[in-house]
């Protein structure tokens, strides 16, 4: 019962959690509605509270099957007890009867006098002692497996009131979800009307992020070409010091090699930061405390027309105007650059993997900077065209893009 009491409260914990994010959500759709050229925008956001409302459905769902499956248990229990009872009371009765009918101090005197030896008369007297106590432990009993009854009928009655009020959240919410969907349906029909221009602006915001793309390749390149130089020439500098001294070890003769610009060399401190950084896989903080990936890693068909592919190097991701960007893991600011008049980004650097941070407004950190996880490094930016405030966050191992949905708590 312990362990159900705690499923049901983490289940009523995640509801919450639920609940409140269906509320952010609902902030950023009409902050959205309000400043919105383009429905898109307002299909995506809307899209993912139709999400949450079935994670919410669900949830509900899981609540009212736990709460049946104690009651079931509970009653199973009261039907024992009302069993055990009703044999306790019978057997009781009988006794009492027999009690009765035997009930003068004479017949008792004259059961023990009658014995045909102290022996036994010892005995019975024993046993007239150990029939009264019995009685009285069997009237206890009753009375205790009465309070029970009276306690799991109690619970019970609770656990009806409260199953009764999920099925009616769980209703309530079924009929709120059909509302939104057929919003939803209605916003797709309004939106393939303008089916070319949607298209034409989804070509070239790819082209842009093309661009974008390959401009933080080639930064990435120079950073780890500039770090791969600097340790070679480290070693350089330490090979001499050693000929000098006379030292003579296995890198002496070997030639110095600049590695290749698409992998680190790694110092073992890098190894380390690297290390760390893969063994947190799946347990990364998000890069903003509030929000919803809205565009996944990847090729992906459009959210409306499936045969036009939107490719995504890293993930964006919907939160509040006023967001804050925060560092994922403790590292090194490599680069700050501009991208736009109005776009910045924040590259970190952990051993050989980096994560970058884009559509910043503000940014709080400088080149060379060592930041701690969950450090705020700037502002996100909010569109002045559509209102949305979108963060978009890469993670990648040299050159390698990866998922960053893989590295990211689940919420």
């Amino acid at each position: 019962m312990w362990a159900q009491d705690s499923q049901q409260e983490k289940l009523e914990e995640r509801k919450a959690q639920i609940q409140q994010e269906i509320r952010d959500n609902e902030k950023m759709l009409q902050t959205v509605k309000k400043k919105e050229k383009s429905a898109v925008n307002v299909f995506l956001i809307q899209a993912n509270k139709i999400k949450l409302k079935e994670k919410l459905i669900n949830t509900t769902a899981k609540q009212e099957k736990l709460l049946s499956n104690d009651m079931y248990i509970n009653q199973v229990k009261v039907n024992k007890l009302k069993k055990e009872l009703d044999i306790l009371k019978k057997d009781y009765a009988k006794m009492i009867l027999k009690s009765y009918k035997s009930r003068s101090e004479q017949s008792r005197a004259m059961f023990i006098l009658s014995s045909e030896s102290f022996l036994q008369a010892y005995k019975r007297a024993q046993y007239l002692k150990q029939y009264t106590n019995f009685r009285k432990n069997q009237g206890l009993e009753i009375q205790s497996k009465t309070a029970q009854l009276v306690d799991y009928n109690a619970r019970l009655d609770g656990q009806r009131t409260v199953k009764k009020k999920i099925i009616a959240e769980n209703e309530k919410e079924k009929k709120s979800l059909e509302v939104e969907k057929q919003e939803q349906q209605k916003l797709v029909n309004s939106i393939k009307k303008d089916k070319n221009k949607i298209i034409a602006d989804t070509k070239a915001k790819q082209q842009e992020s093309k661009r974008i793309d390959a401009k933080i390749k080639q930064l990435i390149r120079e950073q780890i070409r500039l770090a791969n130089l600097k340790a070679a020439e480290e070693r350089r500098k330490k090979i001499e010091e050693d000929k000098q001294k006379g030292i003579v070890t296995k890198e002496t003769d070997e030639p110095i090699r600049v590695v290749s610009s698409d992998r680190i060399a790694l110092t073992p401190e890098g190894k380390i930061l690297a290390a760390d950084f893969k063994a947190n896989r799946g347990k990364l903080p998000w890069p903003v405390e509030k929000g919803f990936i809205s565009l996944g890693y990847g090729d992906q068909p459009h959210p409306l027309y499936p045969s036009l592919t939107v490719h995504n190097s890293g993930v964006e991701i919907t939160t509040e105007s006023g967001a804050t960007a925060r560092a994922v893991f403790e590292g090194e600011v490599s680069k700050v650059i501009i991208l736009s008049p109005v776009n910045r980004a924040v590259f970190i650097q952990h051993g050989d993997y980096f994560t970058v941070y884009q559509n910043l407004s503000q940014v709080f950190v400088e080149q060379g900077d060592k930041v701690k996880i969950k450090q705020s490094i700037g502002k996100v930016r909010t569109s002045g065209d559509t209102g949305k405030t979108i963060i978009k966050f890469l993670i990648l191992q040299n050159t390698s893009n990866n998922n960053p949905e893989g590295w990211l708590q689940n919420r």
